[in-house]
């Protein structure tokens, strides 16, 4: 999937403070490593992150997104526990029920229509 397409996505849907944090987090767990997303999905949410990354959150801010952007450019086991312990206390800020409904809404809402068709064509 390519970003233009997630970026359009996001100009056409509202996202609340609250849904930048909820892609904050997920976009931690992707670079922890301990994502269980699909391929495609992880590359979807990695888009969707990076669309999405200027915008105020309610939680978060320049602090986290300083950290992604490293852990972007770094990979070491070092910095990849670090992340995880973000991450993990990201996911303590956000209850699960505000992070379901952000999946839910994404979902519904048509952020991953098409993509897997998009994947074969490519």
């Amino acid at each position: 999937m390519t970003a233009s397409r997630v970026a359009a996505w996001v100009e056409e849907n509202i996202l609340t403070p609250s849904d930048v944090d909820c892609a904050t987090t997920v976009m931690l767990k992707i670079l922890d490593g301990k994502c269980k997303m699909s391929v495609l999905d992880k590359e979807v949410m990695m888009h969707l992150y990076d669309a999405v990354k200027t915008r105020p959150g309610e939680r978060f801010g320049d602090d986290l997104h300083d950290l992604i952007a490293r852990g972007q450019q770094e990979s070491d086991e070092q910095l990849r526990n670090f992340i995880y312990e973000k991450r993990v206390l990201a996911e303590t800020a956000i209850s699960r029920p505000v992070m379901k409904a952000f999946k839910a809404f994404i979902r519904q809402e048509g952020l991953f229509d098409g993509l897997l068709e998009e994947e074969a064509e490519a």
